[in-house]
């Protein structure tokens, strides 16, 4: 496992190659607790740059922000469409949750997916098909990716335990990559930048890696992504240097 430390720096040299539209596009799939605010934020901005993405989020229920602290706004996962809970918040308070973003990202999120989905529940390998009008749907309809990324540390615990609890029946490798968020609308801008500048590096690199062997490559074996998955730390050490405030933390895992 490896793991960097943040520095002071504003992360403004980012790369700014993304993948050509019909070459070779690594799958993603972005985490965060409810999956409402940092992992949509990176899922809309992966698949406005044609990666196949799908999120989820970790925690047993999604909860949104309430009136107070003590009252967050509850739903469940996978049965919760967001524009429900858009219109459930709308019509309980239209001025509060304008104010503090709350109806601006559930109206981002309606437009990307129906609704929030929880990790845990994810039948890896099985097919997506119920999912062809998600953004960023098109090149993951076999429901399985080439890179998980994590908005928060204890959801890429969530994502590493389960992932072992499973046992691995697809012998697939799946780096996992925590990119830490605070988890309000501003934080969630600047991270979904900074893993999209990530998710170009990684594709760079591994569109290179595949030319010695396409489809061995395009196989998911781990003896054919061997020279990919070597280099990956050091392209999240080059990436990390120019988002030293986006602490990163990475470990290779299976399907």
């Amino acid at each position: 496992m490896a793991q960097t430390q943040p520095q002071p720096a504003n992360g403004s040299g980012q790369n700014v190659e993304g993948p050509a539209d019909g070459g070779f596009k690594l799958k993603f799939c972005t985490v965060c607790a409810s999956n409402n605010n940092r992992s949509m934020e990176s899922h809309l901005r992966l698949a406005a740059a044609n990666y196949p993405v799908i999120s989820f989020g970790t925690g047993s229920l999604v909860r949104l922000p309430g009136p107070s602290i003590t009252q967050p706004n509850v739903y469940q996962f996978n049965k919760t469409s967001y524009d429900s809970m858009y219109k459930e918040l709308e019509s309980k308070d239209a001025r509060l949750y304008r104010a503090n973003g709350i109806l601006n990202m559930l109206g981002r999120n309606r437009d990307v997916k129906w609704g929030p989905e929880r990790w845990q529940d994810w039948r890896v390998g099985i097919p997506r098909l119920e999912h062809a009008k998600d953004q960023g749907s098109e090149g993951v309809e076999g429901g399985v990716v080439d890179v998980v990324i994590t908005c928060e540390e204890r959801c890429w615990d969530a994502v590493i335990d389960d992932l072992l609890n499973r046992g691995s029946p697809l012998n697939r490798p799946v780096h996992v990559i925590n990119v830490d968020i605070k988890d309000n609308h501003e934080e969630a801008l600047v991270g979904g930048r900074g893993i999209l500048d990530l998710a170009d590096s990684l594709n760079k690199a591994a569109a290179e890696e595949r030319k010695l062997n396409p489809v061995g490559f395009d196989s998911g074996s781990a003896s054919s992504r061997s020279s990919f998955d070597e280099r990956v730390p050091e392209i999240i050490g080059e990436w990390q240097e120019r988002w030293p405030n986006l602490p990163a933390v990475w470990t290779l895992a299976w399907f």
